[in-house]
């Protein structure tokens, strides 16, 4: 179960909705759930809620400009300028990420290279996540031994 509440929460986060999965993927990373498992469901999850913001794009910057501040569209928007498809590796940013996922959506760039481009950026979220816990887990474990 815990491994579909990291799904559902990473696809809502990566959406436009004000949500956020840290705190819940670090929830069940520390009661046990196997972190690999773990990293993989949040990651699809997330890059599927990118998906949604891609789809949403093709349908035109007008759509969500009236729901979404203009800075941060624009902001995105000049760094897939000046950056392309590799902008989308900063679709892991909080802020920044969901408009650049949309952006490439707008300026309708290619499916199978966003795909693997924000999976890329989504997994390195999570795996950075996790190898931070178990770091800090074992150093907090190991200071409070000795």
């Amino acid at each position: 179960m815990s491994y579909w509440i990291v799904f559902f929460s990473g696809f809502f986060a990566a959406t436009f909705l004000p949500i956020y999965s840290e705190a819940v993927y670090l929830y069940y990373l520390s009661k046990g759930s196997d972190p690999y498992l773990l990293t993989l469901f949040a990651s699809i999850g997330n890059t599927l809620g990118s998906v949604v913001n891609y789809f949403i794009g093709l349908k035109g910057m007008e759509y969500v400009a009236k729901r979404v501040e203009l800075k941060w569209l624009r902001k995105a928007q000049e760094l897939f300028k000046k950056w392309g498809g590799w902008s989308l590796l900063l679709s892991w940013m909080p802020v920044i990420g969901d408009p650049i996922t949309f952006i490439a959506g707008v300026f309708r760039y290619d499916f199978k290279k966003f795909l693997i481009l924000v999976f890329i950026a989504k997994l390195g979220r999570y795996t950075f996540l996790a190898l931070s816990y178990f770091k800090i887990v074992n150093t907090t474990l190991f200071s409070s031994a000795g």
